[in-house]
């Protein structure tokens, strides 16, 4: 039987993480591995030289476990603590909020996958975007039975037939309803957020900031963020650890090292 982990950032408790059990339960063995809390944005963080406290979790019909830390903790601690084996098909989410463009760095969601993808395993970041109701009601449940189709879809395909050469991993975005544009295989937009600082001055002295940003809109046509924002599609992101640029390293060579010896 195929062994699959699932690991996220919103934490344990997020509905997020049981609706990604719930879409692949019947493609093989799945373990949970996530952190006890929240840890949104925290990107590719390692927890060093402290202990991490893993405790099994409450989800009742998995077989699941919190862990004190990070993302990237939790997929360690899952694949080399807990199943003591390489999974399958490692996957990341259901993340309830988008990740995507080139600030997929800093998502801890994406990130996971990353690591996972790092370590051979074929992987898969999977994010729902929310409209701005849905951000300013916390409370309000998500509609996860769509990004549960999908998940399905792709986890089978790739379990069956493995990902294309040259992909190490993939990111989804799903957007907030049924997907109007069907599913477009897309590039990283440049950003998908703009960045605003607030400046907050304390009466008794002393200044404190505040970040923020406004969601980015045009996009150019082919990225995700035009994709799911835009044109109202499944965007996949095929992705690759290797960050080399493929540019021309003689050039490179001359315009850095010639004044260096």
């Amino acid at each position: 039987m195929k062994s699959i982990l699932i690991v996220n950032d919103d934490g344990i408790d997020s509905p997020g993480i049981r609706a990604a059990a719930e879409a692949v339960r019947h493609l093989g063995d799945v373990t949970v591995v996530a952190p006890s809390t929240q840890q949104s944005g925290v990107g590719r963080s390692l927890s060093l030289r402290r202990p991490l406290a893993v405790k099994k979790a409450g989800l009742e019909g998995f077989n699941a476990y919190s862990v004190d830390g990070t993302p990237v903790d939790s997929v360690i601690v899952g694949i080399f603590g807990l199943m003591r084996k390489t999974p399958d098909l490692l996957i990341s989410g259901i993340n309830l909020g988008e990740n995507m463009s080139r600030e997929i760095t800093t998502s801890g969601t994406v990130c996971a996958a990353i690591e996972g993808a790092n370590h051979g395993i074929p992987s898969v970041a999977i994010s729902l975007h929310l409209d701005s109701e849905a951000r300013l009601d916390p409370g309000r449940k998500a509609d996860l039975r769509f990004s549960k189709k999908t998940l399905a879809s792709v986890s089978k395909a790739i379990l069956e037939r493995g990902l294309p050469e040259g992909v190490d991993l993939l990111n989804i975005n799903i957007p907030d309803s049924d997907a109007e544009g069907g599913i477009k295989i897309t590039t990283l937009a440049h950003r998908m957020y703009s960045a605003r600082v607030h400046r907050l001055d304390a009466p008794s002295g002393g200044s404190s900031y505040y970040i923020d940003g406004d969601a980015i809109f045009d996009a150019e046509p082919g990225t995700d963020v035009y994709a799911v924002r835009v044109e109202r599609c499944v965007s996949i992101t095929p992705l690759t650890l290797d960050l080399t640029a493929r540019s021309d390293m003689e050039d490179i060579g001359q315009r850095l090292l010639q004044h260096l010896f």
